[in-house]
Parts: C-alpha cells; sequence; structure tokens
C-alpha cells in the first residue's frame, strides 16, 4: 500500500486530488494538511509510515524550498512529490537539487499524477515532460563547445541526438533526419547515458544540475 500525505492550503483541492486517486486501491491517504506544521506532520508521518508527501505549492518562494530542506533532513526516506500551478524554472530546479523525488506542472492529468506516484514507490524520479524538456535544453545550451575533448564528454553527435531526443522525435525521426540507422540511435542514446551514469532523461536532468551545467 502506497501511503500518501497531502499538504495543500486549500481544502477543497486536496479534497479533490483525493476523489481523484480514490479508486486506485493501493494509494491510502493518511492526512490532508493544510500547512507545514513539522511537528504535525512528523507525527503523521512516523505514526502512518508515510511513503509520499505530496506538497501543493501555490506561491514558489525561499519559504517552501526550505520546508522541503528541513522534511528531507528530518526524513530521509521520505519522498516529496511537488505540484504547482507555477512553472518557475529556478524553482523547479532547486527543488530538484534539494532532493524533491518529483515536480508535477498544474496541467498533470489523473493519468500522469498515478503514472508518478507509482514510479517514485518504485524508487525513481518524475518529472513532466515540460519540466524535463526545458531543463534539458537549457543544459544544450550550455554545452556546445569542445564535445571532443573529454572521452567522458558528449560527442557532437550524441548532442544532436540527445537535442532531438529532447524535442520528443522517436528513434525511427532521429535516425531519419541524421541519416542514420536506428541501431546507431540507440548505441548513441546508450552511450550518453553511461557517460552521465543515468538510464532516463531524468537522470541526464540530475547529472547537469549536480555538475553545474545549469545555473541553479
Amino acid at each position: 500500500m502506497i501511503k500518501v500525505l497531502i499538504v495543500d492550503e486549500n481544502n477543497i483541492v486536496a479534497d479533490g486530488i483525493e476523489s481523484l486517486l480514490s479508486d486506485a486501491s493501493d494509494i491510502e491517504f493518511v492526512a490532508k494538511v493544510t500547512t507545514i506544521d513539522h511537528k504535525k506532520i512528523d507525527a503523521i508521518i512516523n505514526e502512518t509510515k508515510t511513503n509520499i508527501l505530496l506538497y501543493d505549492v501555490y506561491n514558489p518562494d525561499d519559504e517552501k524550498l526550505s520546508n522541503i530542506r528541513q522534511l528531507r533532513h528530518r526524513m530521509p526516506k521520505l519522498a516529496i512529490l511537488v505540484l504547482s500551478m507555477v512553472d518557475r524554472r529556478k524553482f523547479i530546479l532547486k527543488t530538484i537539487q534539494l532532493g524533491a523525488k518529483g515536480y508535477l506542472s498544474g496541467n498533470t492529468s489523473r493519468a500522469e499524477l498515478i503514472e508518478a506516484i507509482y514510479t517514485i514507490r518504485s524508487g525513481y524520479d518524475y518529472f513532466s515532460q515540460y519540466i524535463t524538456n526545458t531543463i534539458l535544453q537549457d543544459y544544450l545550451k550550455k554545452n556546445t563547445d569542445n564535445y571532443e575533448s573529454d572521452p567522458n564528454e558528449l560527442s557532437s553527435r550524441e548532442i544532436e541526438v540527445l537535442r532531438l531526443f529532447g524535442e520528443g522525435y522517436s528513434n525511427q525521426e532521429i535516425a531519419d533526419k541524421l541519416f542514420i540507422s536506428i541501431r546507431t540511435v540507440e548505441s548513441h542514446k546508450t552511450n550518453i547515458m553511461r557517460k552521465v551514469d543515468g538510464k532516463t532523461t531524468v537522470d541526464l536532468v540530475k547529472f547537469a544540475i549536480k555538475n553545474n551545467y545549469i545555473e541553479v
């Protein structure tokens, strides 16, 4: 059973989120709170063995970042999933840097919310495609020079593949655009993920932030 705690200053929205997921038999809502009362939240998490804290952020600011930092410090095993109607790039990057396991934008569907919860409970990070692609493009813009100088850096061809991948092209479409085979495209993707020690685009985003390829 996946146990979820909702933090949302708007009771109606919190009720709406719970209602959206009410027919997911393996998701249990342990509580809904309207503010980050750390003592109260700690007590709920310890008593219920909460897996995921769904943090609905209306006004992304330093206070919200501080809340995430404190929660991660006190509850390192707690997975924090941020939901926000405001897609402020710097705030998103900071939440990732502070250890949030996921970030969903305001246009998130019920299906994507469920997918995010399942993905995070399985030990992986989850960020909406819009957010991932935005950050990926930042990474690419800051890495356009002398890719061949270091064997651990991405080659110019790998950057081309990565850029198209980030724009949503399929393996076949990338192959057609670059006049190479699908097997070659797959080989480039494998090399890219090996170099950043990851398996997904989210891993690449975290690599870029960790190694200061993207300014936070």
